[in-house]
């Protein structure tokens, strides 16, 4: 009798993994009075305080003073997560080193992802994250640091709340300094002001040579990282933002 041994890579486990797993797509459009009712809902609160009081972050790399913070998604903000690949390269966002290259002079930077750790250090890892040379990676977040909320509208749903990031580093971060990116608006529930929705980075192989929106956003980053107060823009239209309009309607204001 002849026994074979099919051995697999850990590359190989992440393509196979990622393409059979469940893909949330359904997302949906969060009114403003309903953020502040999900925000402010005193359920949500507690689940808020206690998730800051039994999650550690953990930090790769110190907090920096005076630096803003830009939360980074994963799947389908840098990485195209459910096409196949022989190389994970092959599925990384076009520009993503030199965005966060870019990125990194003016704001210190998270990664949060609404997996395992063991797939965020994995994926991160094989797409030259982790240890470049050009930028260190302030910290990893996963689902673990994430919390259940409540809504009136679209019942229960998981969401990445910042506050748990502002609380355990107050002297560093905090609404007016930081911005979030993800491709689901709903992960910005509990923090709406701070998050951009970015545009989903598909089928990586025909998308690849025209996926201009990291480019687009280092610029956007460039142009807001000296305004004290994130909190006074509308990032849903980051795309026509003017560093000059946006001060003279301060100053008129």
């Amino acid at each position: 009798m002849c026994i074979i041994l099919i051995c697999r890579t850990i590359e190989e486990d992440i393509f196979v993994d990622q393409v059979e797993s469940p893909d949330i797509i359904d997302d949906f459009e969060l009114e403003l009075e309903e953020t502040v009712d999900i925000k402010d809902k005193e359920i949500n609160q507690q689940k808020l305080r206690r998730r800051i009081e039994q999650h550690k972050i953990v930090l790769r790399n110190p907090c920096r003073q005076g630096k803003k913070l830009l939360v980074l998604d994963i799947d389908y903000t840098l990485f195209d997560h459910r096409s196949t690949a022989e190389n994970p390269l092959e599925l990384m966002r076009p520009y993503l080193h030199e965005f966060l290259s870019a990125a990194y002079t003016a704001y210190d930077i998270m990664i949060w992802s609404a997996t395992s750790m063991r797939w965020v250090e994995l994926k991160m890892g094989q797409l030259g994250v982790l240890n470049h040379p050009n930028f260190k990676i302030t910290a990893l977040l996963d689902h673990m640091a994430m919390i259940t909320v409540q809504s009136d509208h679209h019942g229960v749903f998981d969401c990445k709340p910042l506050g748990l990031i502002w609380a355990q580093f107050p002297e560093f971060y905090s609404p007016q300094n930081t911005i979030m990116f993800d491709d689901l608006r709903r992960n910005f529930a509990m923090n709406p002001q701070s998050g951009l929705v970015i545009k989903p980075f598909r089928k990586a192989h025909a998308n690849r040579s025209t996926d201009e929106e990291l480019m687009k956003l280092t610029q956007y980053l460039y142009a807001i990282s000296d305004i004290d107060d994130l909190t006074l823009l509308d990032h849903r239209d980051w795309e026509f933002f003017d560093l000059k309009s946006f001060k003279r309607r301060r100053r008129n204001a």
